[in-house]
């Protein structure tokens, strides 16, 4: 039986090349390997205050990207998070199978927290595990993609399901995370300490950008002393972050990267990399503007639910038998 792979991602911003990396350019390995699911986050885009046009906007955005990064909905179940009823259905029974203690451990919470005054922090930041963690078992996940910043809640999930099938058998499959090799943790091009996000407009390199603007963008890159262009991210992070992205890019390893790049100057190399960078993400655009003008995504959208809550409501009943709650419809 092909394993079942699935992934979100959260409408809050303007999607990077980072986003572009780490999950985009593995649709097709995703949707060509095994069962593919793939939803848009936006009740988890809620937690934090956002403005109610600019999440509409972003829910179409990013749909219209994974279509135009190759998402074949012949292969790959799209859907909208908040089109699957399940979703907060099951986040009501799943609250009571994590533990206060163990959310308030978690780094995402904590970082959160530490920069809002509590009586301003909603719940949904502090529950923002449970609704994940059922996210993932809905759908019986084998594989769930995620960077780096994310396994923290797969393991807690991966927590839910021991606890849970502990308790009532052997109810919900347990998923492994998987983070890519190449391009892990694509870096700010201002501050390469920093991780690539959706509110730098000097260090990240929005896959919606002009492309004049990115050639910029990577031009006026942060770069380390020296004048070799080697891998080494501890002393040389600016450096090893354009390798990262060229590497993805080109779909090589770092060494053959290094290996190119040996004897350029870092304005060569920079070129090369912007070179790199338009040539994948140029035509990316004019695909990304043809399905936003046509609503190609609605119909998939549309689709992708009705697949999804098929899947979805299957696992809820299970969860509901094994807890105990009476299905009046049987």
């Amino acid at each position: 039986m092909a394993e079942r792979i699935l992934t979100g991602i959260k409408p809050t911003g303007n999607l990077h090349l980072g986003n572009y990396i780490g999950v985009l350019r593995r649709l097709k390995n995703f949707q060509n390997r095994g069962e593919c699911f793939i939803f848009i986050a936006d009740l988890h885009a809620l937690t934090l205050p956002i403005d109610p046009e600019v999440l509409r906007q972003n829910s179409i955005d990013i749909a219209s990207f994974y279509l135009a990064a190759g998402l074949d909905p012949e292969k790959a179940t799209m859907f909208l998070q908040s089109s699957v009823s399940a979703h907060g259905e099951i986040n009501a029974v799943f609250q009571n199978y994590l533990y206060m203690g163990e959310l308030s451990r978690m780094t995402q919470f904590k970082d959160i927290s530490s920069k809002m005054k509590d009586s301003s922090i909603g719940l949904g930041i502090f529950a923002y595990p449970v609704l994940m963690a059922g996210d993932i078992v809905l759908y019986d996940a084998d594989i769930v993609p995620v960077g780096e910043d994310q396994t923290q809640h797969v393991e807690i999930a991966r927590d839910l399901v021991n606890r849970f099938n502990n308790r009532y058998g052997k109810v919900l499959k347990m998923p492994k995370a998987e983070v890519s090799k190449v391009g892990k943790r694509i870096m700010s091009l201002s501050d390469p300490t920093v991780k690539m996000s959706k509110s730098n407009p000097k260090g990240d390199i929005f896959l919606k950008d002009d492309i004049n603007v990115i050639r910029k963008k990577i031009m006026s890159a942060v770069t380390d002393l020296g004048c070799e262009v080697k891998y080494d991210p501890e002393n040389k992070p600016g450096i090893s972050n354009l390798l990262v992205i060229y590497a993805a890019m080109k779909d090589i390893s770092i060494e053959e990267a290094e290996a190119k790049f040996v004897n350029y100057r870092y304005g060569d190399f920079k070129k090369e990399v912007a070179d790199a960078v338009i040539e994948v993400i140029e035509p990316l655009q004019q695909r990304y503007k043809e399905i936003v003008e046509n609503k190609l995504y609605l119909k998939v959208l549309q689709e992708g639910a009705i697949k999804a809550r098929k899947v979805a409501d299957k696992t809820l009943k299970s969860v509901h038998k094994a807890v105990g709650l009476l299905d009046i419809n049987e």
